[in-house]
C-alpha cells in the first residue's frame, strides 16, 4: 500500500474518532444545558473526513437525528466520501 493511502487512513481514523466523540459531548452538554457546539462545526467535521463518526454519533446518542441537514446531510457526505475513497484505492490514474 502506498505511502499516500497508509496517512490517509490515518487521517480518517482519528477525524472519525474525534467526530464521533464530539457528537457525545455536543448531547451531554445539551443534557446538562450547557455551551453547545456549533452546528456548523459539527457538519464541518464531517465534511472533513469524519462523516462515518458523525453519523455513529448521530446513531449512538440519538443526537441532531430529527434536524433536515443532519438526517440528510451526513449520509450524502458520508456516501460522497466513501465514493472518493473507493477512487483514491480502486480508480484508474
Amino acid at each position: 500500500m502506498p505511502e499516500f493511502q497508509k496517512m490517509l487512513l490515518i487521517y480518517l481514523l482519528v477525524i472519525n474518532v474525534a467526530t464521533f466523540f464530539t457528537y457525545g459531548i455536543d448531547k451531554w452538554k445539551a443534557k446538562k444545558s450547557k455551551w453547545r457546539i456549533r452546528e456548523a462545526a459539527l457538519i464541518g467535521l464531517a465534511v472533513l473526513g469524519g462523516s462515518i463518526g458523525a453519523w455513529l454519533g448521530m446513531k449512538t446518542w440519538r443526537h441532531k437525528t430529527m434536524h433536515k441537514k443532519f438526517k440528510y446531510g451526513i449520509p450524502l457526505i458520508l456516501v460522497a466520501q466513501l465514493a472518493l475513497l473507493l477512487l483514491c484505492f480502486y480508480g484508474t490514474a
